[in-house]
């Protein structure tokens, strides 16, 4: 978007060359965009933005490890914005995110650098009715921000045509799939043209996440902003301050939170393996142990079910987990701190392999945080420092996914049975006025989110896509639907 006389257009970019890219500074923008960052509190491009913006202005497709927090908004607004001809009232740029909650704040900061120009942005998330957004759209927007599960509601009733989007950008692609929007992205697939820039942006690329930065990015560059190397292969480490009581309700809140595709929960000794496994396993997850205990016989029955990508949570010691190497393992879990440090070392060096980059999340008592920061000083490991997640934290992030997931149940069903739903609408309205109601609703609700909690995230492939349909009518919802076994586990 080029401010010129007041008149709008879109910038020209160097052609894609191979290659590292300079950096850029604040100075290095254009005019307008100058006096807009330094409007909203920016006096300097932060790390991430100085790196990325080169390679989106170069129309390179892009991946970025970065960490909340790092500015990476900025860094594909900046760029894209300049990119945007507002003379072409169409939608040019699409941003997923996976919460309503950050489709606001990512508008926010659209509409702040772009305050006084003639580009037009809108939000669209679900849990609103669909009036505001919907004007928007007959106006005419140039940049969208979207939860794929609305936009899709969108674009099957034809309020929305994404026929000459140019820019794709995945926002925190890793919450993106632990929300369960997998089915919902692809199915967005069949909307978007094949010749557009895509750019991810993520914490972690765990394998799911470079699973679908494989059907979705060109040979994409990779840049790694969390620990200062330009290579994903990088892990974040974390921790978390927990007393030794409260440990195993902490352990069910990250996972809750987290939703790992797989992990090796390690604990030092055979009695806590065996009580940790029995917690997850009466809290509904697909865990099981291996500890010096079991008979050779049991082992090579766990590890096979490891191998096969059939048990989605392992609970382990370092003598029963040693010579395991585990292809695709997206979190280790440090439920008990190691008391040697070089334990840590090899505990965590279980994920992040062959170029993905996973987690290692620690549990620390005061005592082991004594542990922690030995290892810190000794191997020079960049820890983080979270705080535990509250109930009404599990409570939010549950609640986006299963409406997630029954969004995506109900646009795949065919008319017959929609026409059937009908029957059970006054019930529905009914249900909920009292207690006893809601406990019912609430039943339902958590009988079918464990029973998805198990199905794997990552479905086959999809067909060849079909372009973009002519009606609602011609174009039900193609997302594959999901296996009972196998891949990783919700």
């Amino acid at each position: 978007m080029n401010e010129q006389d007041g008149q709008s257009g879109p910038v020209d970019a160097a052609p894609p060359s191979p290659g590292t890219l300079a950096e850029v500074g604040i100075d290095d923008l254009p005019e307008y965009l100058q006096k807009a960052a330094r409007g909203v509190g920016w006096t300097s491009l932060m790390p991430v933005q100085a790196k990325t913006i080169p390679y989106v202005l170069a129309g390179r497709d892009l991946m970025v490890q970065s960490r909340t927090g790092s500015g990476k908004t900025g860094a594909f607004l900046l760029p894209l914005i300049q990119r945007i001809d507002v003379e072409q009232s169409v939608t040019q740029v699409l941003v997923l995110v996976p919460t309503r909650e950050l489709a606001r704040q990512v508008l926010g900061e659209a509409e702040a650098l772009t305050r006084g120009s003639r580009l037009r942005s809108v939000a669209l998330y679900g849990g609103v009715g669909y009036g505001p957004q919907l004007m928007a759209l007959r106006e005419g927007v140039h940049l969208v921000v979207a939860t794929p599960g609305r936009i899709l509601d969108h674009l099957m009733r034809q309020s929305l045509s994404l026929q000459r989007l140019r820019y794709l950008v995945f926002d925190e692609a890793d919450r993106m799939l632990s929300v369960g929007f997998y089915p919902d992205i692809l199915a967005l697939l069949r909307y978007i043209p094949r010749d557009r820039n895509t750019f991810m942006f993520s914490a972690t690329y765990p394998p799911g996440v470079r699973d679908l930065s494989r059907q979705l990015l060109r040979q994409p560059e990779t840049l790694s902003l969390s620990h200062g190397s330009e290579h994903i292969v990088d892990m974040e480490h974390i921790y978390y301050e927990v007393p030794t009581m409260a440990k195993d309700r902490a352990l069910v809140r990250i996972i809750e939170i987290e939703n790992p595709e797989s992990a090796i929960i390690f604990a030092n000794t055979r009695a806590t393996t065996n009580y940790i496994s029995v917690v997850l396993q009466r809290f509904g997850y697909d865990a099981d142990q291996l500890s010096s205990d079991l008979s050779q016989k049991a082992r090579e029955t766990v590890l096979q079910r490891v191998y096969d990508k059939q048990l989605r949570f392992l609970v382990a010691t370092d003598i029963a987990a040693r010579g395991i190497d585990i292809e695709g393992l997206s979190h280790v879990v440090l439920y008990e701190f190691p008391e040697d440090p070089e334990a840590y070392i090899h505990r965590t060096g279980r994920t992040g392999r062959a170029g993905a980059s996973g987690e290692a999340i620690a549990l620390v008592d005061p005592l082991e945080k004594l542990r922690l920061n030995a290892v810190v000083r000794q191997y020079g490991v960049d820890m983080e420092k979270r705080e535990l997640p509250t109930d009404a934290d599990v409570e939010a992030v549950v609640s986006e996914r299963v409406t997630a997931l029954l969004e995506a149940r109900l646009r795949d069903l065919d008319r017959l049975v929609l026409e059937r739903m009908q029957r059970m609408l006054p019930l529905a309205r009914g249900l909920g006025e009292n207690d006893d109601e809601r406990a019912i609703i609430a039943m339902l609700l958590d009988d079918y989110y464990q029973k998805v909690l198990h199905a794997p995230l990552i479905p086959p492939p999809p067909r060849r896509r079909p372009a973009e349909p002519a009606s609602f009518e011609a174009s039900p919802q193609q997302a594959p639907r999901r296996g009972r076994r196998g891949g990783r586990r919700r």
